[in-house]
C-alpha cells in the first residue's frame, strides 16, 4: 500500500496570529510608558509635531494617543496651551494611596472568604526576590505590579479589577517618580512573602494588617513634598 504523501502545505496547531495593532495604539502604549516611568514628568507639555518628529510618525496618531492618554486620566487639556502629562498634586497623592488600601483589604478579606489559590503570588514573591539580588529594578517593579493585580484577580470581583486597573495607573507613575532615587530593593521584595503566609495561615487579623502596612509606605513621606519634589 502506497505511503500517503505529506501535505505541500501542513497545517502549524501553535502559530500565533500576527497582531495589526494600530499605529495610535502602538504610540499611546510608548507614551504611556514613559509617563508611568517618569520619563515624561508630570506637568510636561505634548508638543504633536515634536513628538511626530521624535517618533517618526504623522501627527494624526500622535494626536489619537493622545486622546487616549487623556481618557487614560494621564493627560489633561489646557486652555490657550495644549495638552501635558497631567500633573499631581499632593491630595490626588493622598486619595490615591488611601483608595488602594481599600481595594487590597477588600481582596485580602475576599481571598480569604473563597479560599483561593496563592500559587501566583508565591511566584511573584520569588520573581521579587530574584529581581533584588539581581539589583534589576525594573524586573522587581514588575513583578510589584504583577503581585498586586494577581491579589485583586484572586478577588474575583470584577468592578472590583475595573476599577483597580484605573486606579494603579497612578499607583504605577507616583511609585517610579518616587522611587528614582530612593530604591532598597531588597526592603521592598521581603514585604511581600509575609502577606501571603498570613493568608495561608487563615490568619485574617494579620494578613489585613500586613497589606494595610504595606499600601501606606509612603505614608512616611509628606504628599505634599512627593507631589512638590516633582
Amino acid at each position: 500500500m502506497a505511503t500517503p504523501k505529506a501535505s505541500a502545505n501542513p497545517t502549524v496547531h501553535d502559530m500565533q496570529p500576527i497582531e495589526n495593532v494600530p499605529l495610535r495604539v502602538q504610540v499611546a502604549d510608548r507614551l504611556r510608558s514613559a509617563i508611568l516611568s517618569g520619563r515624561l514628568k508630570p506637568g510636561t507639555g505634548l508638543v504633536e509635531t515634536a513628538l511626530a518628529e521624535q517618533m517618526n510618525v504623522s501627527r494624526a496618531p500622535i494626536r489619537e494617543a493622545i486622546q487616549i492618554l487623556e481618557n487614560d486620566g494621564l493627560v489633561e487639556t489646557i486652555a490657550y496651551k495644549g495638552k501635558r502629562v497631567k500633573p499631581l498634586t499632593a491630595r490626588e497623592v493622598g486619595e490615591t494611596y488611601s483608595l488602594r488600601e481599600v481595594f487590597e483589604v477588600m481582596a485580602v478579606r475576599r481571598i480569604l472568604e473563597n479560599g483561593a489559590p496563592l500559587d501566583d503570588l508565591r511566584a511573584h514573591c520569588d520573581e521579587m526576590i530574584a529581581a533584588a539580588e539581581a539589583d534589576d529594578f525594573a524586573a522587581l517593579v514588575a513583578a510589584d505590579e504583577a503581585f498586586h493585580h494577581a491579589l485583586i484577580r484572586l478577588a474575583d470581583h470584577d468592578l472590583l479589577l475595573a476599577s483597580w486597573k484605573n486606579l494603579y495607573l497612578r499607583i504605577h507613575q507616583i511609585m517610579a517618580l518616587r522611587n528614582r532615587d530612593e530604591r532598597n530593593l531588597a526592603e521592598v521584595a521581603s514585604n511581600h512573602p509575609p502577606i501571603v503566609q498570613a493568608i495561608a495561615d487563615g490568619d485574617a487579623d494579620r494578613a489585613i494588617k500586613l497589606i494595610s502596612d504595606h499600601t501606606r509606605i509612603l505614608a512616611a513621606f509628606d504628599p505634599a513634598t512627593i507631589a512638590e519634589a516633582l
